[in-house]
């Protein structure tokens, strides 16, 4: 769990012969019990009723913040959307599901969408924080409608790359599809190739630093490693490049980062 772009602390942890955690629904071996979890992801729900948030974009932390580059502080994310959930016993309560994008367990050179609960979207963490963008209500309206349509099915390429360059259509990853949800809700086009041509305009995204050497061996041995959708430099989207370019261009509400028992704004 927590993979999804971060190339430098991957190749890290590769190189030391160790596997990283995927971006994955199934989380790995963790610090935490299943009560801190659950006692987190409620937390983070109730942080969300409280701003009266209908939409949010939740990131999560999957690996320490000693293995990730600088620039990098999140590892996966997904767009959290209040819902009327329904239980395994029949029961319909309001919630929040998180959409995103997760690695295929058995090709993670290929992905696919899901909606999880909280506390399944936070197991196997390596720490428990989230970051949390809460946008203007214009454009949560806006992502809302998305979510409610297949938007994001069509926006959705399964073709998987850890450092997926967000300028190009022939990889994604979680936070480039996220980004295309929210350029498609903020410019009001469902036309992939308009969307890129407004990220490349508009959208900073974040350079990923590594040894050529290092980022060439990934490429060779690691399927969901691809380098052909990128140019002389190497960059991606990260959560960080996602709030800077909503912050900049003021869209955002409330910004915050939850920990347990703790927030901070």
């Amino acid at each position: 769990m927590g993979r999804c772009l971060i190339i430098a602390g991957f190749i890290a942890v590769w190189l030391t012969g160790v596997q990283a955690a995927g971006s994955s629904q199934a989380g790995g071996p963790s610090p935490y019990s299943a009560e801190q979890v659950v006692t987190f992801g409620k937390q983070v729900e109730h942080a969300l009723a409280a701003q009266h948030a209908y939409v949010a974009i939740v990131a999560r932390k999957g690996r320490a913040g000693d293995e990730l580059p600088k620039g990098f502080e999140y590892t996966h994310i997904g767009i959290a959307v209040y819902s009327t959930i329904k239980l395994r016993d029949g029961r319909e309560l309001p919630g929040y599901a998180i959409h995103s994008l997760y690695q295929k367990p058995t090709d993670t050179a290929r992905s696919y969408l899901i909606s999880d609960f909280p506390v399944d979207f936070f197991s196997g963490v390596a720490e428990l924080k989230a970051g949390v963008l809460i946008p203007n209500t214009e454009l949560q309206q806006r992502l809302w409608q998305i979510m409610q349509s297949d938007i994001p099915q069509k926006l959705h390429n399964p073709r998987y790359s850890i450092i997926a360059n967000p300028y190009q259509t022939r990889f994604q990853n979680c936070t480039s599809h996220t980004l295309d949800i929210l350029v498609a809700a903020i410019y009001q086009t469902e036309n992939i190739q308009q969307i890129k041509a407004n990220e490349r305009a508009y959208f900073k995204a974040q350079e990923v630093r590594v040894n050529p050497l290092k980022l060439l061996l990934g490429t060779v041995f690691v399927p969901d490693i691809a380098l052909s959708d990128q140019d002389e430099h190497v960059v991606t989207a990260t959560y960080e490049t996602i709030t800077r370019f909503l912050v900049e261009n003021h869209l955002v509400r409330q910004q915050l980062t939850l920990m347990p028992a703790a927030i901070a704004f």
